[in-house]
């Protein structure tokens, strides 16, 4: 990854104080990231061959090609790769469909009445997946990049932000996972039996930062736990749960210590990389 264009497009976005209320870029920087494919020009692009275009290309892509590189993110700690296991996911639920509006919502005014319904694509919703309407008119795919390198994505499941996601994986060499890889996720999944049974997935998070190697700050930390959620490997026994004030979770909102994790979508995923019985002896099989 070209360093100079990564920091164009950092520096786009993001400051020492957070989040950057302009997102203005020098032209002649703007073109140097461009050519080194990390900023793009706006996209639009509708509903229907949103769609078609990304179950397009992820039958170009194996599993065993977005689970490789994953676990090759973990001690590198290239969040990008990190991030298209959970595009893949999603993608691969998707079923070729045209928009189909049903309603999500009602803006009121003060006086009760309805003044705004909002929709979304209900075959969309059945596949696990969500989009922002019936044609996406030019959508930023630059802020879309940023947090993909910066924490490993934070829009997993929205249909714009998976055929991103895929087709900027499909640019990438993955390297074979490191031994060092491997003790990382072994060390995630051990973290997450040792979870007291009440523990949400915020008291997860911070477990995980004593993990040894895994070289992380509490975002990535949050989207490493979102995107096994989004996996169904942290997989919740029960979504009537109560759950703590404004949550910013979205799969794992439900996760709780009891839950453990999913052996049979481990296995599936990584399970050439680890030891099976190792597995079965402190796992929890849903």
């Amino acid at each position: 990854m070209d360093k100079k264009a990564k920091d164009i497009l950092f520096k786009t976005y993001w400051s020492s104080k957070g989040w950057k209320e302009d997102h203005f870029t020098d032209p002649d920087d703007f073109a140097y990231a461009k050519e080194k494919g990390l900023m793009f020009d706006p996209l639009t692009i509708s509903h229907d061959d949103c769609v078609n275009r990304i179950i397009e290309i992820v039958n170009t892509i194996t599993s065993e090609q977005v689970t490789k590189a994953f676990l090759s993110s973990l001690s590198t700690r290239r969040l990008d790769w990190r991030s298209g296991i959970a595009s893949y996911y999603t993608a691969k639920h998707l079923i070729p469909h045209k928009y189909t509006p049903v309603e999500s919502g009602h803006s009121y005014n003060m006086d009760g009445e309805i003044v705004n319904t909002s929709y979304s694509c209900e075959v969309c919703k059945k596949c696990g997946a969500y989009e922002l309407g019936e044609c996406y008119v030019n959508e930023d795919l630059n802020v879309l990049n940023f947090e993909r390198i910066k924490w490993g994505g934070t829009r997993h499941g929205e249909l714009l932000y998976t055929l991103f996601d895929l087709e900027q994986f499909i640019k990438e060499q993955i390297p074979e996972p490191a031994k060092m890889d491997i003790e990382i996720l072994k060390s995630i999944l051990s973290v997450i039996c040792s979870c007291n049974p009440e523990d949400y997935p915020g008291t997860l998070r911070d477990k995980l930062k004593d993990i040894p190697n895994l070289k992380s700050n509490k975002n990535e930390r949050s989207t490493i736990i979102e995107i096994l959620a989004c996996i169904e490997v942290l997989k919740p026994m029960s979504y009537d749960r109560p759950i703590r004030g404004k949550s910013d979770w979205i799969y794992a909102e439900y996760w709780r210590g009891e839950d453990g994790y999913n052996v049979e979508m481990v296995e599936k995923y990584w399970g050439k990389y680890l030891f099976t019985d190792s597995l079965l002896s402190f796992g929890i099989i849903q």
